[in-house]
C-alpha cells in the first residue's frame, strides 16, 4: 500500500449522492470515474490534452483497483496521481483515493493509456507537451 507522499499530483474531489450504492458506500464503479477525472484534469490543466480537437487521444487498455476502506457521501476526498511508466505511445498511471486529511489510501488503482491518432485509431508517439507533463509526475 502507498501513502499520500508517494504521489506527485493531488486533486480535491467530492463524493456525489449518486456514487453511493444500496449498501451505503461508494460503489466500485465510481472509483474509475474518479481516476478518469484525476488524469484528465491534470493533462488538460498542463496543456497536454485537447479533448476536442487534439491529434492524439488516449484509450484505456488496462485497469485495476484495490479497495482498503469504504467511502460514502458526503465525504471530501483527495485523488492522487503519479506516472509509473512512459513508453513511446503508452503510459501507466497509478492513482489513489484518500479521505481528505488521511495518509493511507481508501483505494489504489492503475490504468494504462495507449495514445492513438484521433482519426485512424493507430498508435501514435506521445506529443512533446504530453511527454513533458507526464515526466513532471513520474515516480
Amino acid at each position: 500500500m502507498t501513502n499520500r507522499a508517494d504521489y506527485r499530483h493531488i486533486l480535491p474531489l467530492q463524493t456525489r449522492w449518486a456514487d453511493n450504492d444500496i449498501y451505503g458506500h461508494v460503489n466500485n464503479v465510481a472509483y474509475y470515474g474518479y481516476f478518469d477525472t484525476i488524469v484528465n484534469e491534470y493533462l488538460i490543466a498542463e496543456g497536454a490534452l485537447d479533448i476536442h480537437s487534439g491529434a492524439v487521444i488516449g484509450l484505456v487498455v488496462e485497469t485495476g483497483c484495490k479497495y482498503f476502506a469504504p467511502l460514502e457521501f458526503p465525504q471530501k476526498l483527495d485523488g492522487a496521481l503519479r506516472v509509473a511508466k512512459i513508453g513511446n505511445s503508452s503510459v501507466r498511471y497509478e492513482l489513489a483515493i484518500f479521505k481528505q486529511g488521511e495518509d493511507a489510501p481508501a483505494a489504489e488503482g492503475h490504468f494504462v493509456h495507449v495514445y492513438v491518432d484521433r482519426a485512424t485509431r493507430r498508435p501514435a508517439s506521445l506529443p512533446s507537451a504530453l511527454r513533458t507533463a507526464l515526466e513532471k509526475i513520474a515516480a
